[in-house]
């Protein structure tokens, strides 16, 4: 990036930086990447904001990023996915003590899901009645479930991986839970909290399972989970922690995801991808009919990227006017 301001001046300002001394730190956010800071500069009051800088992306440096790093430290590893922390390695720059910058997560091998999830694309908004779930949606879940994209998550239910990142457990077949750290958070900013809650039973696909006959064990779980979230982290009170849902979630098996409420609302927290928990069971308990009303009766509008298999074999066909091929999921 060039600069226009002039360079006696650019040399002036430039100064400053260094003879920065610090008083405290104000804030801390975008999930770590950004600080604010309270200092001095010649004993007058300075505000110094940092953030990280973007990635270069040209080719010559992502060629060199992975081996440019070092204090490689696995934070966990299931199936086909492991995460990290990592030093960046400057040229003639020490690493001894200082705190890791980067957070590293490698799904290996990877599948074409993976790499359309995490490619640029184009979003689209999409409304799924009750009809379209029934007869397309719920057909592209069940093919989805028996490509064995689930075998990490019953790793962690039936105790064969990541035990030593469970925090909580509650078993049984029916009502039994449990609660770990998200891959995402780095397990020592608390405004970035971000836990996820894997549930035992298998009935349960997604938000779509969910029936007005769940309420009394939803509210269960919900109460459970704020009372083990902050008896775990007691500088965090209940009415900072936020529990949601995502439809479409990323995998089909029920989960709840436990955040700070300080946490950075990005795509994962947007209108057209989180569910509040809350608001779900309160759907559920205005439904009419029995037991067995639920939330596959309601219509659910979200986004979908223009990647996904979702859009590309039911969306986009229905869109254009004709009958997706239910065969070809």
């Amino acid at each position: 990036m060039t600069s226009t301001t002039p360079p006696d001046i650019a040399k002036r300002v430039e100064a400053y930086i260094p003879r920065f001394q610090l008083t405290r730190l104000l804030n801390q956010d975008q999930a770590g990447r950004r600080i604010s800071l309270l200092g001095t500069i010649d004993a007058q009051p300075a505000l110094l904001v940092a953030e990280r800088a973007a990635f270069a992306i040209d080719h010559a440096h992502l060629t060199s990023f992975p081996t440019s790093l070092t204090k490689i430290k696995n934070l966990g590893a299931n199936d086909i996915y492991s995460w990290f922390l990592a030093n960046s390695n400057p040229s003639g720059t020490s690493t001894n003590d200082v705190p890791p910058d980067f957070k590293l997560n490698l799904i290996y091998p990877c599948t074409e899901k993976h790499i359309k999830k995490y490619s640029s694309q184009g979003l689209r908004v999409v409304t799924e009645t009750p009809e379209v779930y029934a007869k397309y949606v719920r057909m592209w879940i069940q093919r989805q479930r028996e490509k064995g994209t689930l075998d990490w998550v019953f790793n962690v239910i039936e105790g064969r991986a990541e035990q030593e990142d469970v925090i909580y457990r509650e078993s049984d077949p029916k009502d039994g839970f449990l609660l770990a750290p998200d891959l995402n958070w780095d397990r020592k900013t608390l405004t970035s909290l971000h836990l996820l809650s894997l549930v035992e039973r298998r009935d349960i696909w997604s938000a779509r399972d969910l029936k007005k006959g769940d309420v009394k064990w939803l509210k269960h779980v919900q109460a459970k989970l704020l009372d083990a979230t902050t008896k775990l982290y007691p500088e965090i009170e209940r009415d900072q922690v936020k529990l949601y849902v995502h439809y479409q979630p990323t995998y089909h098996h029920f989960h709840i995801h436990i955040v700070h409420v300080m946490l950075e609302a990005g795509a994962t927290q947007s209108v057209g991808k989180a569910l509040g928990l809350e608001n779900i069971i309160s759907t559920l308990e205005h439904l009419s009919g029995d037991d067995t009303a639920g939330m596959h009766e309601v219509s659910l509008t979200y986004h979908l990227g223009e990647a996904s298999e979702l859009w590309e074999k039911v969306f986009s066909v229905l869109k254009a006017g004709n009958e997706p091929d239910v065969a070809g999921f």
